[in-house]
């Protein structure tokens, strides 16, 4: 090679190791300009070099796009850059590309496209992409229901302190779902995650010490846990704090704090917390008597499908109890009770009650009740 033609080469290579100082030096700037909070100037200097094809500003620009951060909200600018710095192996681009199509922002939602790219930067190492990938074969989509594979990509995201998949790998463990069920390695996973804020796990934690399970019965520390749970609302840790209260584990017994923590529950549905809301409201033992709150909780309670709940209707429209009296409405509603209890004590309850209220009925209304109870579970309780 001659000497001129060895100048030229060393020259062309100076000059490129300028230009990728310049470059880097160009990319520093504009990340420093978004952590100082001047997102506008950022994306303003990110551009060129995402033009240029730098993944990191490709990856960093297309996260500004989807989150209208420095720039108007445009999910399909997002995903342009996002493809282009994932065409070029960014893990983060990956993992951002993989959840618009999860959750269908700029495309259509298409699960199986989204499992392609939280794989490809799973296999990089991304937490969050090897957490999203468990939670995918978990649940099946994009991928068929595995939960091996999902016990494999939550335990590498959960090591690396990942809470979601920590709650996930303890759910696993919990039900065994991919590995033999273990209480001591699910309390293990849920205490990592609950340490971390995650409020499912603080609850699920606070019930493993409540049931023994993988710990010893710590009553105390049961409620410590469902304190914080209920701290972040978690409706099951509200219901579970009201137990607490109801029978005297860990706290003083005492009705008008269940009752406190129970309601949240109730009104979101929960037909087990409606039912004992009935309860305390029937029995006086948090406020006054109070048989039209409790009919209310009941039927709420009922709604749901909740057999007990149904037999208290039935006993409470027999009676006239929050209800104008309706002997039709109340062996309805044991028949409902009859065909979904599963306790072998309550099953007996509602044949007594059944027996009994047939000798105070024509054969007309218990041919009716029987009529209004089919139509009634076929429309799921609703408007019964």
């Amino acid at each position: 090679m001659s000497k001129s033609i060895k100048q030229a080469l060393l020259m062309c290579l100076f000059w490129l190791a300028l230009d990728g100082y310049a470059l880097a030096d160009a990319l520093s700037d504009a990340f420093a300009a978004y952590q100082a909070g001047d997102h506008k100037r950022a994306a303003e200097l990110l551009r060129p070099l995402a033009k240029r094809g730098g993944d990191l500003a490709q990856a960093k620009l297309g996260y500004m796009y989807a989150n209208g951060i420095g720039v108007p909200q445009d999910y399909r600018e997002a995903i342009k850059w996002y493809q282009l710095a994932s065409a070029q192996g960014n893990a983060t681009a990956q993992f951002n590309l993989g959840t618009m199509y999860d959750l269908g922002l700029g495309v259509p939602q298409d699960y199986t496209e989204a499992e392609k790219w939280f794989r490809l930067s799973a296999k990089q190492g991304h937490a969050l992409a090897q957490a999203q990938l468990g939670f995918m074969y978990i649940n099946g989509m994009g991928v068929e229901q595995d939960y091996r594979e999902a016990v494999k990509w939550s335990q590498l995201a959960a090591e690396k302190g990942n809470v979601v998949a920590q709650f996930n790998l303890g759910t696993m463990y919990d039900l065994g779902l991919g590995v033999p069920q273990n209480f001591k390695e699910a309390v293990k996973w849920y205490r990592l995650a609950a340490e971390q804020g995650n409020a499912l796990a603080q609850a699920k934690l606070g019930f493993m010490y409540n049931n023994g399970r993988g710990v010893s019965y710590d009553y105390k520390e049961s409620v410590k846990w469902y304190r914080l749970a209920v701290n972040q609302d978690e409706v099951l840790a509200h219901a579970n704090l009201g137990f607490m209260y109801v029978n005297e584990r860990g706290v003083p017994q005492d009705y008008k704090q269940a009752l406190k923590w129970y309601r949240p529950a109730g009104k979101q549905g929960e037909a087990l917390e409606q039912s004992t809301l009935g309860f305390l409201d029937i029995t006086g033992r948090s406020i006054p008597q109070d048989y039209m709150v409790a009919f209310n909780w009941y039927k709420q309670a009922a709604e749901w499908g909740e057999a007990s709940a149904q037999n208290n209707l039935a006993f409470m429209y027999f009676n006239g109890l929050g209800v104008a009296q309706d002997y039709v409405q109340a062996r309805m509603w044991a028949n409902i009770a009859a065909a979904n209890v599963r306790n072998v004590d309550l099953k007996q309850v509602i044949a007594n009650f059944r027996e009994s209220s047939a000798k105070m009925m024509s054969a007309e209304q218990i041919d009716l009740a029987q009529e209004l109870a089919r139509k009634c579970t076929a429309s799921k309780f609703k408007g019964c």
